[in-house]
């Protein structure tokens, strides 16, 4: 509680909880689905017939690709909002597990859609 000088009165600053951080979700939800979306190229590129199989799994690969590298750049951006220091009655963020989770499966998404992406040209050309 800080005097307001001059008054008889006062300024209370109450604890504001810990919130979640919103970019940190988004991360995670974006990974997983590009790792969901490398299973789709690597079950496409694999039955598809020769060379239709490849368009198609490398359709699918931009798809992976993309949506993994929006969940790293958005989980190093909550990891950012995260860390931020903030002065006491303003909101804290956590979720620095959540950010990290997501800028793992969103690396690991497009590292699987382009492993798919592979073994479907393989498979075609054998």
């Amino acid at each position: 509680m800080d005097a307001v000088p001059g008054t008889q009165f006062g300024v209370v600053y109450l604890d504001v909880p810990a919130v979640t951080s919103g970019l940190a979700v988004g991360a995670l939800v974006a990974g997983v689905v590009s790792i969901l979306v490398s299973l789709l190229v690597l079950c496409v590129g694999v039955t598809g017939a020769d060379w239709d199989g490849v368009w198609a799994a490398g359709a699918f690969t931009v798809l992976g690709a993309l949506s993994g590298a929006g969940a790293v750049g958005a989980g190093l951006l909550g990891l950012r909002q995260i860390h931020r220091p903030l002065p006491p009655p303003a909101v804290r963020f956590t979720g620095r597990g959540l950010a990290w989770a997501g800028v793992g499966c969103g690396g690991a998404g497009m590292l699987f859609s382009l492993a798919g992406l592979g073994l479907a040209l393989l498979v075609a050309l054998a």
